[in-house]
């Protein structure tokens, strides 16, 4: 008897998916910390006297990272489903409720 019965999905706090503003503060951070250490690159190859291939290597992390921030700071959460512009098609048997009648 037990296959009669249909199973209830069962939702958890854990489920629920990170606030907007809590995923804006993480990517903020994110940008903030990239930006960072690209700075630090930046004036690591200008000031510090290091041989030729660090300072490439400092030179190549300053040009590369803003792009890989701005990458990472539009990214939404992971866990976010993708948008989508699809909508729901109408069940056409039914009259939608504002036309109802009174007394129908």
């Amino acid at each position: 008897m037990k296959g009669w019965r249909k199973k209830q999905d069962v939702h958890q706090v854990t489920d629920a998916k990170p606030s907007l503003s809590s995923d804006i503060h993480r990517r903020e951070i994110s940008y903030l910390i990239k930006m960072g250490i690209r700075t630090l690159c930046l004036i690591l190859a200008v000031v510090v006297p290091v041989p030729v291939p660090y300072r490439l290597l400092f030179i190549a992390a300053a040009v590369f990272l803003p792009y890989i921030a701005v990458i990472g700071a539009n990214e939404r959460g992971k866990d976010a489903p993708p948008p989508t512009f699809h909508t729901p098609e109408a069940n056409q048997s039914e009259i939608p409720r504002h036309r109802r009648e009174i007394g129908s």
